[in-house]
Parts: C-alpha cells; structure tokens; sequence
C-alpha cells in the first residue's frame, strides 16, 4: 500500500521491548514483502506465531487446465455455475497460468481461516456483503468493493448476505499503477482514484482458542496447519501491508474528446497483468466521435471482461449479460458486435459496470470454464448470421 497506518497499541519504537499487562513480552512480527525491500507491516502478537502442533497435506481436485486450442475466443454464463459453499473451497476455477488464477464463487457459507501463500488476492464482490476478519483486524465489505489480501495473511470471510464474487489470484503483489504515485507513494492529481476511497480494518480482533486449523495454499497444493494459539491475537500493528477495500463506486472514470484507450481504466498492476474498471461514464464529445471502441488487436494480452451490470453497448446481439465473462485471446482481433458501432453514435454516456484483466501470458482453461461456456460467442461477429 501506498501509505501508512496504525492500530492497536504499539510500542513508541520499532523492535523494541512491548510488555503485557503481566509484564511479559508480546512477540513481534515482522511480514514483509520481496525479502524486506518492499511493504510491510510490524504485528504484536500475546503469543508466538510459530507454535504449531501439527501440520498435514490436504487432498484436493485436481484442476485441470486445457490450452485455448484452437485459438478462439470465448463466452462463460458463471451465473449459471454450481452455488454453495464457502468464499474459499466453493471457488470455480475459469482461467489460470503460470501468473494468475481467475475464479468465480456463488456461496453462502463463512469461510474458513485461510492464508494464501502464493501471492496477494484481489476479490471483486459482485453481490453480497460481510466482514473480511484478520490478523490486521476487521474489514467490512459490500457489493462493488475490490477486497486485496496480502499474500500470506491469515484471514476468514464472515457473510452478512450470500456472495458472489470474481477471484483474482495474483503470484507476486498487486498495487496500484505507478504511474498514479508519487516517487514516495502518494497519489497524485491525475489518478482516479486515492487514498481517501481506500478503507483498511477497523478494529483489533482477539479470539481466543487452542488447536486452531489454518487452509494454506502454497505452490504444490493445500496444507492444514494446526496453531496452539488462536493466530487471532494481535494487539497493534502498523506499516504499509495490509488488507483493504477500493469501491469500483469510487473509480473515476477518464473521458475525451474522442474514445479512450483502455488504459485510462487502470485500476490495478501486478506481474504480468493489469486489472481494470469500466464504470459509469460520459462518452466521447468530439462532434464526429464514434462511443464504441474500435477493432483492436491486444497483441501482447489475453483480455478478460467480468460484466457486472448495464447494456453492454459493444456486445450487443452477443448473449453476453450480467455475469458473463468474455476471453479474447492475443492473436484474435475483436471489437463491438455488427451493428453497435452504427448504433452508439449519438449516445452520451453508459450505465454499465464491469471488471478487465489483462494477463500478458496466455490463459488456460478451467473446470469451471468447461462447465458454463456458450460455444455459440466465435460467430457472433457475423453479419447476418
């Protein structure tokens, strides 16, 4: 994160003695990002976070990935997916390489303590509401809300309503684009959005308990460690890695005279991949301007666009819809459906709503993308058809 925050009690200076009321020591914890030369956090926990009591493999599906052959590209309903479960073990996985794991989730259960060890989560909540609890504290969220969880915290998801929920999981650090920072971290005047739309926990949380399991996700699979003390147990902590949430809501959008690249969309940044935000905006005001985007060939990306809410304007006649994810892969030219080019001129804004990824490795298929593809999408391109 860009900035620094503070909550709990902590001791006046850093890797000093923090006593207990008792006069014993609390342990500190230093997590860190990119061997210490990045974000961190210092933690003060009432008991150590190593004391572990047992620790075993945890059997899983296997998920398997089929190549995007032959090259095409490709329309997934994940309304139409299995729901239930919870945030973590009800997830669907649709695309993935060797740099991100995308996933769709509908449940209606709490999680379980979790702590994804092979890089940062960012959860797009596309319905539903609830609490994200960690070892930071609590963290409220709502439809609309981007959820970003640092590789390795230990965490739970609590509902207040059911969720559904896109799930990007990055294999490195996601942030904010560079360009929209300061050579010190701040937001600067051109971004769209700053530190003022980004929400961090609220409260300690302190949970006492004894044999306490924790889901790890790491690179060879899933591992169950048992903790002798609830991990739950953090007094104060300060830096500038944490979990927090960003409302799409607040993402303002970029306009001009003529249409925007995508870019201008540019939420977030991490290895390989860029995610952005489409939202409510007005569209282009040269007198001659054309809304609709152009045919375009992202030679360098697989594009992926999760459609929350709105027309659609470029896909109309596609099927695609509130839920749908489109994949169009690098090496396939693609743009508005026939038709909608002739038809958005004139128009002065869209409602619509959605979420891009970007990846610049080529994207694999999932169960959960065999499972809810409209093979019709290749040939909606046809006049006439």
């Amino acid at each position: 994160m860009p900035y620094y925050r503070r909550l709990g009690e902590v001791p006046r200076k850093r890797h000093t003695q923090f006593r207990k009321p008792d006069g014993t020591l609390y342990t500190e914890e230093l997590m860190g990002e990119e061997g210490f030369t990045y974000d961190s956090a210092l933690l003060y926990h009432i008991h150590p976070p190593t004391a572990l009591r047992a620790i075993e493999a945890i059997e899983t599906e296997p998920q398997d990935l089929t190549p995007n052959h032959p090259l095409r590209p490709r329309h997934f309903r994940t309304h139409s997916l299995k729901e239930g479960g919870d945030p973590v073990t009800g997830r669907h996985l649709l695309l993935a390489n060797d740099d991100v794991a995308i996933s769709y989730v509908a449940c209606d259960q709490d999680g379980p303590l979790f702590r994804n060890a092979t890089g940062d989560e960012v959860v797009y909540v596309e319905e539903g509401s609830g609490v994200l609890e960690s070892v930071f504290g609590t963290l409220p969220f709502r439809s609309g809300d981007y959820v970003v969880i640092p590789a390795s915290t230990i965490h739970r998801w609590r509902l207040a309503a059911p969720l559904r929920a896109l799930v990007t999981e990055v294999r490195g650090h996601v942030g904010p684009p560079r360009r929209y920072l300061s050579r010190n971290g701040q937001f600067l005047e051109h971004s769209p959005y700053c530190e003022r739309d980004i929400h961090g926990p609220s409260e300690p949380i302190l949970e006492e308990g004894s044999d306490v399991e924790v889901m790890v996700k790491h690179r060879a699979g899933m591992s169950r460690y048992v903790f002798r003390h609830h991990p739950f147990d953090v007094v104060g902590w300060d830096g500038c890695l944490y979990p927090y949430t960003l409302s799409i809501h607040d993402f303002e959008p970029i306009t001009g005279r003529i249409h925007q690249p995508p870019p201008v969309h540019q939420t977030f940044e991490g290895p390989n991949l860029v995610i952005c935000s489409f939202v409510p905006r007005l569209f282009d005001y040269h007198p001659d301007a054309i809304p609709a985007p152009y045919h375009h060939s992202n030679v360098d990306s697989d594009e992926v666009i999760f459609y929350v809410e709105g027309n659609f304007m470029s896909r109309r006649g596609s099927g695609i819809e509130a839920g749908s994810i489109s994949l169009h892969p690098g090496g396939h030219t693609h743009g508005p459906q026939p038709g909608s080019v002739e038809a958005s001129i004139g128009a002065k804004g869209t409602e619509e709503l959605a979420v891009m990824i970007d990846t610049f490795r080529p994207l694999d298929l999932g169960p959960g993308a065999r499972d809810c593809e409209d093979d019709r999408y290749a040939w909606t391109w046809l006049e006439g058809r």
